[in-house]
């Protein structure tokens, strides 16, 4: 059996849920199927923080080509190699594949659709078309939510049900659970100037789904509350910052709100762990890992409630609306203060998380394929 897997997503330089979901899937395909050849095509040279090990059954297929490269170069490869099965880690599918290849494809999220606005207006039409096509060729489709499941449904109502397969996220439980000593992570915050207990946290991209500029707002009303405190954005600029940028520059707290820009996989963990409180205040998730990332960090939790986001959490966060300012500030103020409920989310998040595993997605994943 010869599984060819769509890997480019693990050439780029950013780092986000979707690229770090096909790096924990390739961490474990190679050992849960040594009799699968898995054939990794890929553009230019894998970024080494995602990089895939080396397994004997995997190959990998550097394939350079400047132009529309899925579309043309990977297409053809599949013209002339042949696999016996396609999986496409994104949603997204090129236009001619061979008749016959089963292909099995994962949507993420349906957020340019839900919130178009958001993203810029000449990556929509593409957005679309790469679904639509994605939706029509794929034999079966991995939902990573049931909200996503049930988004697909809402915007193609004739896809049958029965192809779409609910496969949720795992966690980095191992490394984002190793709590560090007392001076390590004073030296890893002291990088940026924080010391433990003194900031909130949020971890993503920036970009205007995320709803950081209500969460600027937010914290500069609590700020009121805590002088002391600190807003820290840890993430790279994606799309159509400019705006949260430019919110924070205006923000009378400005000199308390820091954007890290990219961490290491090492920094990243010590913010977990050092955050007074997590935030996630983001208008649509298809997931929502860094949910359990803070979970397993053992950080009392806020999370917006819709989309995908309730059905992570579970009962192991705090809730709030998320395009009501005042009750994102009222619910941080809660969480920053009472600590009867910051160790009662503690304990229930850490409940949660045994409902998620990489080992998990990456069997279920793997069965969804090769079945």
């Amino acid at each position: 059996m010869r599984v060819a897997l769509q890997a480019s997503d693990l050439d780029h330089e950013r780092i986000d849920g979707t690229r770090v979901y096909l790096r924990e899937l390739l961490r474990r395909f190679g050992s849960l199927s040594p009799e699968t050849d898995f054939l990794l095509y890929h553009r230019s040279r894998f970024n080494p923080a995602l990089a895939p090990p080396t397994f004997p059954n995997y190959v990998e297929r550097l394939l350079s080509f400047p132009l529309a490269w899925m579309q043309t170069r990977f297409a053809w490869a599949m013209y002339r190699e042949r696999p016996d099965k396609l999986f496409l880690p994104i949603q997204a599918a090129p236009l001619f594949l061979p008749q016959g290849l089963e292909v099995t494809a994962t949507i993420h999220d349906l957020a340019f659709k839900k919130y178009p606005k958001t993203f810029p207006r000449e990556d929509l039409f593409k957005l679309n078309f790469l679904l639509n096509r994605v939706v029509s060729r794929a034999d079966k489709l991995i939902a990573v939510s049931e909200a996503t499941k049930r988004d697909l449904l809402d915007f193609f109502p004739h896809l049958p049900p029965e192809r779409i397969h609910v496969i949720h996220h795992g966690f980095d439980g191992a490394f984002f659970g190793t709590k560090l000593s007392p001076e390590d992570l004073k030296r890893e915050l002291w990088e940026h100037r924080l010391e433990a207990g003194s900031y909130i946290l949020y971890v993503g991209a920036l970009q205007p789904r995320k709803n950081l500029i209500r969460l600027i707002r937010a914290f500069e009303g609590v700020k009121r509350e805590f002088p002391g405190l600190k807003c820290v954005l840890a993430g790279e600029d994606a799309w159509l910052s400019g705006g949260i940028r430019e919110a924070r520059e205006k923000s009378p707290s400005r000199e308390d709100i820091l954007l890290t820009g990219r961490v290491s996989f090492e920094t990243l963990r010590a913010l977990y762990q050092g955050a007074r409180a997590f935030v996630f205040p983001s208008l649509y998730e298809g997931f929502g890992l860094p949910i359990l990332e803070a979970f397993a960090s053992g950080t009392p939790t806020l999370v917006a409630r819709n989309s995908s986001l309730a059905e992570v959490a579970g009962e192991g966060a705090l809730f709030c609306e998320a395009e009501d300012e005042r009750d994102i500030e009222e619910k941080l103020g809660l969480l920053l203060r009472d600590e009867t409920l910051r160790a009662s989310l503690r304990e229930r998040a850490s409940r949660e998380l045994g409902r998620f595993s990489w080992e998990k997605t990456a069997e279920e994943t793997l069965r969804c394929i090769l079945g």
